[in-house]
């Protein structure tokens, strides 16, 4: 992390968040001043992961708005300017993203066009479980329109990129083509201490089942399926934060990976659009492969958002997604590998209240009292009453899930471990052995490694901790456990 970002966190942390929010409504109405000729008429700031605000000005007669978009408090202000850049030339070739004004200071940002349609999904999971998102016929139809926009993308030629620091050394193996984003990623979260034993064999794994056969090197919008529309018509391509030099399947990988978070329809039908639209087939098998690698950039970018001294993190979106997406990921390598898995756990009764629990349930109380401003939303109060929900949850079930977590290690390793500490420290060890072995593609097997216990065992720990999580057994109904939808057919 750079020191410019440690310093601007500092400086930051010595505000309170009215002292915060007025600052950067300060910064936002002289900007509008100086560079858009302006006067802020309303700033609203919108429910996102990262701040940003919806900016209506007069200019003259005209009323209109832009949109302030700003950095994620766990990024240097080197990755919202790597969007920017990325975007201006995704404009200047053609494709449909909002225009850019610009660059702010304070507080960091830029700012684009706003987009008027109704507002899309957040696509974050804390919303998806109260308001399940659906799909109307007419944003099926915008997303299948959304295909052509997406192979449009896809065929920016990469040399568009190279004054872009990030794109400016593209892959050139299939070795690199395939892991050069995730190895970032895990080295990042290695870095900041949050790889667990999951994290590390989903990356294990990657390693060993690189698609040898996939060569070709094309600009990926990296989070793809993120768009505006008003009816059948796509408005905007929105959020290439994660925009990287790869496979056009990680993209299609995408859209399993945010369904049904944000329904995304009949994902099968898309990537049938996407063939039709490019001509040429997608190979499902290596979908799934990206499916994976999709999932593990995520999970492990929901963990940073659980840092608990960043102003603004979403800790409990960051609890969310790290159970439920670490499972996905297992799911999609069990159906690679035809494995049949449980989902008919149970939760024990829980443990009686404890200290703990009587301290955690104050604070839910109380949380839920505090008064609510422009710099304190009543969303931004729910979410910080959903961490102490959450641990009353781990509290009266942490015993159980530790308990069986550990008697499945135990079982595929041959011994008997004293704590879960002690269980992983043995089983990433063997993962790490099994990971110095030379791995076999999509469809090889390694001596190294029993993949498919591996993911049996896997699979129960994640869901087990969705249900801790959730306080509830698996619920069909629910979005947080609903299962990845498959993608192979019998010849796949």
């Amino acid at each position: 992390m750079s020191t410019t970002r440690n310093d601007q966190a500092d400086a930051d942390s010595r505000l309170d968040h009215s002292e915060y929010e007025a600052q950067c409504r300060e910064g936002i109405t002289a900007w509008v001043a100086a560079h858009l000729n302006g006067h802020v008429e309303a700033i609203e700031r919108l429910e996102r992961w990262r701040p940003q605000w919806k900016v209506t000005f007069r200019s003259g007669d005209t009323s209109r708005s832009v949109l302030f978009r700003g950095n994620r408090p766990i990024a240097p202000v080197e990755a919202l300017r790597f969007e920017m850049d990325t975007m201006k030339v995704l404009e200047a070739n053609g494709i449909l993203v909002p225009h850019i004004y610009g660059w702010v200071d304070s507080p960091p940002a830029f700012v684009m066009d706003w987009v008027e349609t109704d507002d899309r999904a957040p696509g974050m999971l804390h919303t998806a479980i109260d308001n399940p998102t659906t799909m109307t016929d007419e944003r099926w139809q915008a997303t299948l329109n959304y295909m052509k926009h997406l192979a449009a993308v896809h065929a920016v030629p990469v040399e568009e990129f190279a004054h872009v620091e990030r794109l400016a050394n593209p892959p050139s193996t299939p070795r690199e083509i395939a892991l050069h984003a995730t190895e970032r990623m895990h080295a990042m979260g290695a870095m900041a201490g949050n790889i667990d034993t999951t994290l590390e064999y989903l990356q294990s794994w990657l390693r060993r089942h690189v698609p040898e056969h996939r060569t070709e090197v094309h600009f990926i919008a990296g989070d793809a399926g993120q768009f505006m529309s008003a009816g059948t018509d796509v408005l905007a391509l929105l959020d290439f934060e994660i925009a990287n030099l790869g496979d056009t399947h990680w993209d299609l990988g995408c859209f399993r990976g945010r369904h049904p978070y944000e329904n995304m329809g009949d994902i099968p039908a898309l990537y049938r659009q996407y063939a039709q639209v490019t001509g040429t087939e997608v190979d499902l098998r290596v979908v799934g492969y990206y499916t994976v690698a999709f999932l593990q950039l995520a999970v492990i970018g929901a963990t940073f958002f659980m840092m608990p001294e960043i102003r603004g993190a979403n800790w409990i979106e960051g609890m969310l997604e790290r159970a439920s997406i670490s499972r996905r990921a297992i799911e999609a390598i069990a159906e690679l590998r035809g494995i049949e898995l449980d989902h008919d756990l149970h939760l024990p009764e829980p443990t009686p209240d404890s200290f703990e629990a009587s301290g955690l349930r104050k604070l839910l109380a109380d949380i839920g009292r505090l008064p609510t401003s422009t710099a304190f939303e009543p969303w931004e109060r729910d979410l910080l009453a959903a961490i102490p929900d959450f641990l009353l949850n781990y509290v009266r079930y942490r015993e159980w899930y530790e308990r069986e977590t550990v008697a499945d290690i135990g079982t595929l390793l041959g011994t008997s471990f004293p704590d879960l500490a002690s269980a992983d420290e043995a089983l990433r060890a063997v993962i790490t052995a099994g990971t110095d072995a030379a791995g076999d593609g999509i469809d090889g097997d390694d001596d190294e490694i029993d993949d498919d216990e591996m993911v049996r065992i896997f699979h129960r720990r994640t869901l087990r901790l969705s249900m801790v999580t959730a306080g509830t057994d698996p619920d069909e109904t629910n979005p947080f456990f609903y299962i990845l939808e498959p993608i192979l057919g019998p010849d796949d």
